[in-house]
């Protein structure tokens, strides 16, 4: 209910508004209104609430799904220095997912539950990370668009309206900062290698190209959460708006690389100054979605598996923690 519809709410006895949450309700939409963040003892609308541990859960899960096609190159990778660094860049994304976890439970909300959620395929995580790293230059490409496009679209979440999102969202996009070069670091050093090496970064970009445009969700006239989203200072700009800025960003780095992304329409508008690219097959991102995509029965699976596996470790945390808490009660009782 918006401020001005609060007047007719209030004209009879049955249909009766508290004060108390009309002034919560105003206090919500001045902070809104300010630009100023929220803080997880703040009053919010259950909407706004139910709509960060969406956009969270979503986040998080990405993100720990997300070690799943890089891990899977860490001994394969050609050099030592190039597994160290692909090691540092796995061992970021987890602890990506740490800190998102943390932010979803400052809403109420249990990580296990939302993992519960995962597993039962009741929450969703990014698309992108359901396509199979063939070969070493995905790798280049994975941190060049992949981590490029994250940057795009995480860096105004670090303005976003609840606090706590926002703070993990700043270090969450330094780091992300240093993969994306990284990634641009093995294309560079593809592309201008052997005719051989070439030919494969290019193939990488070729294959992901067109599913990194697709991670920043639907088109605007067809994605459901982006205008209230929008309106509740959760996110800066639409899904298209971030689309073009990745496209008009991500262009004049591929002329540097040497390479050519797989877009018979691409052009640029002299008028506008932006890139315009063909168009996109929602078709395939739907379909990965619903969970035909080349990799998600594979990722789910693991994912599973890992985390059954995984058990007797959060056991003997938690045992740990109730002998330390139980040892501190005793010391505090003499």
């Amino acid at each position: 209910m918006s401020g001005n519809d609060l007047g007719p709410a209030l004209a009879t006895d049955d249909d009766r508004v508290e004060p108390a949450a009309v002034d919560r309700q105003a206090g919500f939409d001045r902070l809104i209104a300010a630009d100023e963040r929220l803080e997880p003892r703040d009053w919010m609308p259950e909407g706004y609430r139910k709509t960060l541990i969406r956009q969270i859960a979503q986040h998080a899960h990405s993100e720990i799904i997300g070690m799943q096609p890089e891990g899977n190159w860490i001994t394969r990778a050609p050099s030592l220095r190039r597994k160290a660094i692909l090691m540092a860049k796995v061992q970021d994304e987890a602890g990506h997912g740490l800190y998102l976890y943390s932010a979803a439970e400052t809403l109420g909300v249990d990580r296990a539950d939302l993992l519960d959620l995962l597993h039962a395929g009741r929450q969703k995580y990014s698309s992108i990370f359901n396509y199979p790293t063939l070969t070493w230059a995905d790798i280049g490409a994975i941190g060049w668009l992949v981590d490029g496009a994250a940057i795009v679209n995480q860096v105004p979440l670090c303005r976003c309206s609840y606090g706590p999102y926002a703070r993990a969202m700043v270090r969450i996009c330094k780091e992300e900062s240093f993969h994306q070069r990284q990634g641009f670091e093995i294309l560079h050093t593809l592309s201008h290698g052997t005719p051989e090496q070439h030919e494969m970064a290019q193939d990488a970009v070729d294959r992901w190209w067109w599913p990194s445009l697709m991670m920043f969700g639907p088109p605007d006239e067809a994605s459901p959460h982006s205008a209230q989203s929008m309106a509740w200072g959760i996110k800066k700009h639409s899904n298209d708006e971030l689309r073009q800025r990745f496209v008009d960003m991500t262009l004049p780095q591929a002329h540097v690389l040497g390479l050519t992304v797989p877009d018979q329409d691409l052009r640029y508008d002299e008028e506008s100054g932006h890139w315009r690219f063909g168009p996109i097959d929602w078709a395939e991102f739907h379909a990965v979605l619903k969970g035909q995509g080349p990799c998600n029965a594979q990722r789910m699976e693991h994912r599973r598996r890992a985390h059954d596996e995984g058990a007797w470790v959060r056991e003997a945390a938690v045992a740990y923690a109730e002998k330390q808490a139980q040892r501190e009660a005793s010391g505090a009782a003499a």
